[in-house]
């Protein structure tokens, strides 16, 4: 399984941004059962779990984005989402998905950078 996010860039504050995340080479019965998250890695910080929901689509937040972010899974698909909102600059980090339990090696991640 190859995780693959996208959907990153350069942005505002105030603005908005939607990341993906695709297991690329997983199938139904591997993606579906699995609890979700997306991580973020700010320059010099340790990584971070930010969102997360579970496989009956369970969601809880990091207090530091709590009613700005939601995350949302398309098992068929086998894709997570991040929609981001009110965007501020302390956001500014690498984004990446993993279910829960880090199963999977880290993908390149997705630059997200606010300016002020």
């Amino acid at each position: 399984v190859r995780l693959v996010e996208s959907g990153g860039g350069l942005v505002q504050a105030g603005g908005s941004l939607s990341l993906s995340c695709v297991a690329s080479g997983s199938i139904f019965s591997v993606f579906a059962p699995q609890d979700w998250g997306w991580y973020r890695q700010a320059p010099g910080k340790q990584r971070e779990l930010v969102a997360s929901i579970t496989n009956t689509r369970s969601t809880t937040f990091a207090d530091s984005v709590k009613g700005r972010f939601t995350i949302s899974r398309d098992n068929s698909r086998k894709r997570v989402y991040l929609q981001m909102s009110s965007l501020k600059p302390e956001d500014t980090a690498v984004y990446y998905c993993n279910t829960l339990k880090e199963s999977w090696a880290w993908g390149q991640g997705t630059q997200v950078t606010v300016s002020s």
